[in-house]
C-alpha cells in the first residue's frame, strides 16, 4: 500500500503565514481529514479497516470498474497505522493553505486544491498502468498538498520558511528543492514509490493551472452561469412552443 506520501523527516517545513484567522476551506479540509482518519484508525484497530479500501486509489478499479470517485476520495484517507502521514499533510495545509485561501477566496482555493489532488491521482493511475502495477493502492492528500506548496512559492516567493525545521530559506527556493526531490524520486534509481508520482503530479497540475490563461476564471462561477443560461434557453424554447400553439389556435379566428 502506498500512502500518497508524507514528507518524512527530511522534507518537513515550517512556514510563517501572514493570516492568523482560519479560513473556512482550510478549516473544513482539516476537520474532514481528521475525522476520517479517526474513523479509519478505529476501524483498522477493530478489524473493519477493509471497509475503507473501496475509497483508496486503485488503478485497476478506476480503469476497469470506472470507480472514478477514488480520484477524489483517496485524498481524504491517511495511513491509520501511523500519525506522521496525516500530521505533516495537515500541518502543511494549515501553514500554507490559509494564506492562499485568504488571497484567492474559498471557492478558488478549493478548486485549486482538488485540481491538484485529482490531477495527482490521474498521474498515479497512468504511471501504474504504464509499469503494470494496476493493483497498488494509494491514499493521502500529498498530491494536493504539494500543489499548495508550489502555489505558495509562486505567490509568496520571498517569504521565509524553515526547511526541516532548521534552515531558513525563501519559499521560491524551497519549491525548487522539493520539486527536484519529487522528480528524482519518481524517475531516479530510488523511484518506484507511487507517493512520489503523486507529489510530482500535484505540482505539475498546479503549475499548469497557475500558468494557464484560464487561471483567473472561477470554474464554479462559470458552471453556475452556464446552468443559468441553459435554464433561460430552456424557458425560451418552452415559451416559443406555447406561442406557436396559441398562434395556431387563434389563427382560425383572425381574419
Amino acid at each position: 500500500m502506498s500512502t500518497g506520501g508524507s514528507y518524512g523527516g527530511r522534507y518537513v517545513v515550517s512556514g510563517y503565514g501572514q493570516q492568523s484567522n482560519m479560513p473556512n476551506g482550510v478549516k473544513w479540509l482539516l476537520i474532514s481529514n481528521t475525522v476520517l482518519f479517526i474513523l479509519y484508525f478505529f476501524a483498522a484497530q477493530t478489524g473493519y479497516g477493509s471497509l475503507f479500501h473501496y475509497f483508496g486509489l486503485v488503478p485497476r478499479a478506476v480503469v476497469e470498474l470506472l470507480a472514478v470517485w477514488q480520484l477524489f476520495s483517496y485524498m481524504f484517507l491517511h495511513d491509520p497505522y501511523g500519525f506522521g502521514h496525516i500530521l505533516f499533510n495537515m500541518l502543511a495545509l494549515w501553514m500554507f493553505g490559509k494564506d492562499l485561501e485568504s488571497a484567492w477566496g474559498t471557492k478558488r482555493f478549493l478548486q485549486y486544491y482538488f485540481i491538484c489532488g485529482i490531477g495527482a491521482g490521474i498521474c498515479v493511475v497512468l504511471m501504474n498502468a504504464a509499469f503494470g502495477n494496476m493493483d497498488s493502492r494509494t491514499i493521502g492528500a500529498s498530491g494536493a498538498i504539494y500543489g499548495l506548496l508550489l502555489a505558495f512559492g509562486m505567490m509568496f516567493p520571498n517569504t521565509t520558511v524553515l526547511f526541516s525545521f532548521l534552515f531558513p530559506i525563501k519559499a521560491k527556493y524551497f519549491v525548487m528543492i522539493i520539486g527536484a526531490i519529487a522528480f528524482l524520486s519518481t524517475f531516479g534509481s530510488t523511484g518506484g514509490g507511487v507517493s512520489h508520482v503523486a507529489h510530482l503530479g500535484g505540482m505539475i497540475w498546479g503549475y499548469l493551472y497557475l500558468k494557464s490563461r484560464y487561471v483567473k476564471v472561477d470554474l464554479f462561477a462559470t458552471m453556475e452561469r452556464q446552468y443559468k443560461d441553459w435554464k433561460i434557453q430552456r424557458a425560451k424554447k418552452k415559451f416559443q412552443v406555447y406561442l406557436k400553439k396559441k398562434g395556431g389556435d387563434s389563427g382560425r379566428w383572425v381574419n
